[in-house]
């Protein structure tokens, strides 16, 4: 999996949701099958997992059962939402570590994808409350993600 270019925070219908823009590659010939994707989030002492996945554009957004891989790679926005809704889980200030995971066919564990660390800062959690979403865009030059409020459409 390619560095995210982009993930979101966002609010969706009030349930938590993680959006992240990336491309799924492979450098082997046969490919691979993911079963599923999944997000581990670390904050303090709390961890959450946000276990159901859907891929694809807004417009066009599919509950993922599985994706093929190939050795051209295969690029989407991927949505993570909580299976447990009653989990308590907020987006409050602070450090955040995100684990991707994926699960592939014919492996006995799941595989961490890739690991990123986030700051949300206090003021902009306030306003993802008010139904705004927080982008986090990859900065080239700072070699860090750059925060910025994400209007809802």
């Amino acid at each position: 999996m390619t560095r995210p270019v982009q993930i979101a925070f966002v609010l969706e219908s009030g349930r938590p949701k993680i959006f992240l823009r990336t491309l799924l590659y492979t450098t082997g010939k046969r490919g691979y099958f993911i079963e599923g994707l999944y997000v581990k989030i670390r904050r303090g002492k709390e961890h959450f997992t946000f276990g159901f996945w859907g891929y694809g554009e807004r417009e066009e957004l599919m509950a993922a059962g599985g994706l093929r891989i190939d050795e051209t790679g295969v690029a989407y926005n991927h949505h993570f939402l909580q299976l447990n809704r009653e989990s308590g889980f907020r987006f409050d200030g602070g450090k955040y570590e995100i684990d991707v995971y994926a699960n592939v066919v014919n492996h006995d564990s799941a595989r961490i994808l890739h690991r990123a660390t986030l700051i949300l800062s206090d003021q902009l959690a306030a306003i993802l409350e008010r139904s705004h979403g927080v982008l986090f865009t990859w900065n080239p030059d700072e070699q860090d993600y750059y925060a910025s409020i994400s209007p809802r459409r």
